[in-house]
Formats: structure tokens, C-alpha cells, sequence
């Protein structure tokens, strides 16, 4: 994947940490670091209201295109960084589909 762009801030709400490009697709995705699984996966705190400010963060951005025919997905990329180790990635394709009530 090619990051286009980093922390996209979606005049209006929403938000993406990055904005790649993958083959012939658009990618949004939401980083989330931890530094232990204790209280469970990063990609577990990407709930329901997350989902909206993220998916109207990459609307704004196909907007800004105005709206190309191009696929595009929201991925989650989690982090795991314990002190002292190398840190843990695990990238989540496809994480999430456009939520209810948010539309292009």
C-alpha cells in the first residue's frame, strides 16, 4: 500500500489516520496502539461510533474527488508495543462496511 495522505481532518467531522492506495483500491485506515491486550484487542475500541467518524472522514475525501468509480475499504491496522519488544502489527483488511446512516 502507498499512504497518500496522514490524519486527514474532514471539514464538517470525521476523521482518517491514513488514506492509502492499494492495487486499483482506495484505503481509510484507523491506527490503534496499545501497550498490552489486557483490556482487549486494539481493533475492539473501533466501535460503532468510531466506524461513523471514520467512514464520513473517507466519504469527505471521495467527496473531495468527487466521487471517482474506484472500490474502497476501511482497514484497521492494530499495535501492539510492549516496552522493551519489538512491536506487535497486525493489519485488519476490510475491517468494517459503511455504517447505517451514513451515506455518500
Amino acid at each position: 500500500m502507498k499512504v497518500l495522505y496522514r490524519n486527514f481532518k474532514a471539514p464538517g467531522g470525521g476523521e482518517v489516520d491514513l488514506v492509502c492506495r492499494d492495487g486499483e483500491s482506495l484505503v481509510f485506515v484507523e491506527v490503534k496502539t496499545r501497550s498490552s491486550e489486557d483490556y482487549g484487542r486494539p481493533v475492539e475500541a473501533v466501535d460503532g461510533e468510531k466506524q461513523r467518524l471514520i467512514s464520513r472522514g473517507g466519504l469527505a475525501w471521495l467527496r473531495l474527488l468527487e466521487f471517482p468509480e474506484i472500490l474502497f475499504r476501511f482497514d484497521v491496522v492494530e499495535v501492539i508495543a510492549r516496552e522493551g519488544e519489538v512491536p506487535s502489527i497486525n493489519r485488519i483488511e476490510n475491517c468494517f462496511q459503511l455504517p447505517e446512516g451514513v451515506y455518500p
